[in-house]
């Protein structure tokens, strides 16, 4: 061949139809420039080498694009070559009116988002430099699907210092986040013959969503003020948990239902998922362990970055039962779905310390908003009850009954973002609703902090 297909220019994509090469080539590019898929000012290829492309004569792509310049599609100078004229573009009919937009709320208080104008850009980017200088070529291939071992390893040590996990790299599975975990395990429970799967009354929809998506049918458990009772687990293979800081009513689990939990797990074989989802941060009591230390081998412990740095890193980890972590290894798929730079960053950033920094700066300043959040509801709604404010980063906000939907709208003209009980309410839980509403001080920049108190105090009753 005298010239490789590599070198012959732009593809674009042109398929000449009708009743002749020349009409059909001028009617492909005619429309490629009315549809804007050929943008004004592009460069088109010399008539030679669209006609190699195309497999067609030079003369006849040359007389199609004179026929485009005399039309005013195109424009042709000496030494600039063929371009596409500058023109107005008519957008297609079904583009013409513009979608109606939805106006972003100017304060957003709902749980489930950190800080994320405090994530530690600076110290992120030395600690991925680090990594990515030591990391061994064999790294950049697909991996292994439980994660790197550098990752593994680290998360083993800062989990069993800092939340009393009992484990080892070999059964520690990194994931993407929650959801990821929660859906490899769904696929073992269902292989594993297990058909329901026990919940909390309170609990986030999607983690639900996500166990039926599995196969697996989900039943509430009751709720009082020792948190979750255990009493409900005859007939399940598993139950679904937040034991240090329930979501979203914000009580640790008492320390004999933790007991009857691991109980209930031993006697039936049953596995207890265990979603530690904000245990690093406590302010006013002595952390909570982790409920997988009681009983490594009946608890899987899940946890992520999500709540400590932030939710795009999409890093989880599953720590697993000895007999449980090839299933899930298998369960996640043949290769490495984690991406392994971040994977690499954040191994480098626990083991330098950097992570336990963060964290502590990052307990610092939650705590003086929910304190300042306390103080004004104190201030401007006095009979407003507020609880689970001793961990975590969101308070629920009793209410009045009858009020929580039209406090949620009057929140929204004054451009607060709120999320009320009754969201994270299962559709089959037995006792009678609560009016309150659950929230998020962590997600508003420290500059917003005050404006989003204020209009929350204006949309209280």
């Amino acid at each position: 061949m005298p010239e490789s297909w590599a070198t012959l220019g732009v593809d674009l994509h042109l398929e000449p139809t009708g009743h002749g090469l020349r009409r059909g080539l001028t009617d492909a590019l005619r429309e490629a420039v009315r549809g804007g898929r050929l943008a004004p000012g592009t460069r088109l290829p010399s008539s030679r080498t669209l006609a190699a492309d195309l497999g067609i004569a030079r003369n006849t792509v040359a007389d199609a694009y004179a026929d485009l310049v005399a039309e005013g599609w195109l424009t042709a100078r000496q030494g600039s070559g063929t371009r596409v004229a500058d023109r107005a573009v008519v957008p297609p009919a079904d583009a013409a009116a513009p979608h109606r937009q939805h106006r972003r709320p100017a304060f957003d208080l709902r749980p489930g988002t950190p800080d994320l104008a405090s994530f530690p850009r600076t110290e992120w980017l030395k600690a991925a430099r680090r990594a990515v200088t030591a990391a061994p070529h064999d790294a950049l291939g697909y991996g292994d699907p439980r994660g790197r071992v550098e990752l593994r390893t680290a998360l083993a040590g800062y989990l069993a210092r800092a939340r009393g996990v009992r484990t080892d790299p070999g059964r520690v599975l990194v994931v993407a986040g929650f959801v990821h975990g929660l859906q490899v395990l769904g696929t073992v429970l269902r292989a594993r013959g297990v058909r329901t799967v026990a919940v909390e009354s309170y609990g986030l929809d999607v983690h639900e969503r996500q166990l039926r998506a599995a196969g697996l049918r989900t039943v509430p458990l009751p709720f009082d003020r020792l948190g979750t009772d255990p009493a409900g687990l005859s007939g399940v293979g598993a139950v679904l948990l937040t034991p240090a800081h329930q979501f979203p009513m914000g009580v640790p689990l008492h320390r004999d239902r933790r007991a009857a939990l691991v109980h209930w797990a031993r006697g039936t074989g049953g596995l207890v998922l265990e979603d530690d989802y904000d245990g690093e941060f406590r302010y006013d009591r002595q952390p909570v362990g982790a409920l997988q230390g009681l009983d490594p081998d009946h608890v899987v412990y899940l946890g992520t970055a999500s709540k400590s740095l932030a939710p795009a890193l999409r890093l989880g980890w599953a720590v697993l039962p000895p007999g449980l972590a090839e299933e899930a290894a298998g369960a996640k798929g043949g290769i490495d779905t984690c991406g392994v730079l971040d994977q690499l960053t954040l191994a480098e950033f626990l083991t330098s310390g950097a992570y336990d920094r963060h964290v502590r700066s990052a307990r610092l300043r939650y705590r003086r908003r929910r304190d300042a959040l306390v103080a004004a509801l104190a201030a401007h709604a006095p009979e407003a009850r507020v609880t689970g404010i001793a961990a975590g980063l969101h308070a629920v906000v009793g209410l009045p009954p009858g009020t929580e939907q039209p406090v949620i709208q009057a929140a929204a003209w004054q451009g607060l973002a709120l999320y009320g009980l009754s969201r994270f309410r299962h559709p089959s839980a037995r006792a009678a609703p609560l009016d309150a509403l659950v929230v998020g001080y962590a997600t508003p920049p420290d500059h917003a902090w005050t404006g989003a108190l204020t209009a929350l105090c204006r949309a209280l009753p």
